[in-house]
Parts: C-alpha cells; structure tokens; sequence
C-alpha cells in the first residue's frame, strides 16, 4: 500500500492525473477545506482539473511521512504554486488520511490551515476573511463551480 501513496504524489508532482486516479477506487470520497466532500467521478475529475490548470506553470509537490498499514495510511505532502486568480505564490502543507478497499484509495482526506492558505493566496483579502464561515462558504462554491464547468466542458451530456 506505501506504494500507492509514494506513486500518487509523484504522479501529481509530475501532474499526471490519470495515474493518481488509477490509484482511486470507484467509490472514493475526497475531503478537503477548499473542495469540501467529493465523490467518485467528481473527485476524480477534481484532480484532473488541478493538474490541467497547473501544466507549463511552476509547480511542485513533495511528499513525506508516509504511514500506512493494509487498512489506513498518512502523509504530509506539500504544494508549492502560484495562484492562478491573483498570481500569489502558495507553499501549502497538507496532511492526508487514507483508507484503503480493494487494493486501492476508497477514502482520502487532506487537511490543512484554510487561513494560512487564504492569506498567501489572496493576500490582505485573505488576512482579513479567511478564518470567516462566510468565505469558507463562498470558496467552496467558487471550486465546486469551476469543478462544474470543468465536468460539463470535458463530459458533454
């Protein structure tokens, strides 16, 4: 299982999203502050639209202390990349929890500090909102509408 978390993030360093949900059971929920709950296809496409969106850009993904046994695994993995809406740059540290089924990822959740993101990503802006519920609430809606038009514009109904 080390394997599937060791060859996820250097698929994502190496922005190639296919394999990192090649590593993700059909039935997956993904949990993180900006996305809140995402399940299967759509969290699969979460990532795809991350890696498009950071192709030819200056990005880089590092990951450690990778802990896992058959069921259940953690690592602290850590981004590094300009934010596309206001150029800033961003070194976000995330810590992830993983369950297991089937060989592959059925559950995965990244953690991290939304103000300390908030505040390198946006700026004043972000020192001033970002610990509010209100832009909590107003981020995941701006993801999740993204994620929308990205899943419309690549799966056509």
């Amino acid at each position: 299982m080390e394997n599937v978390i060791i060859n996820f993030y250097k698929a994502f360093n190496n922005l190639d999203a296919n394999t990192m949900i090649s590593y993700y059971h059909d039935d997956i929920i993904f949990e993180d502050p900006a996305f809140g709950v995402l399940k299967g296809d759509r969290a699969k496409a979460m990532w795809q639209m991350l890696c498009e969106s950071q192709k030819g850009k200056d990005f880089k993904v590092e990951a450690s202390n990778i802990k896992i046994n058959e069921n259940e695994g953690s690592a602290h993995w850590e981004a590094f990349y300009n934010f596309s809406k206001t150029g800033r740059k961003v070194h976000n540290k995330i810590d992830a929890k993983f369950k297991f089924k089937d060989g592959l990822i059925i559950s995965h959740v990244d953690s991290f500090n939304l103000y300390n993101w908030s505040k390198q990503a946006l700026g004043f802006k972000g020192l001033l909102l970002g610990r509010t519920g209100y832009f909590k609430n107003k981020l995941r809606l701006q993801t999740n509408g993204l994620l929308n038009k990205y899943i419309e514009k690549k799966l056509p109904s």
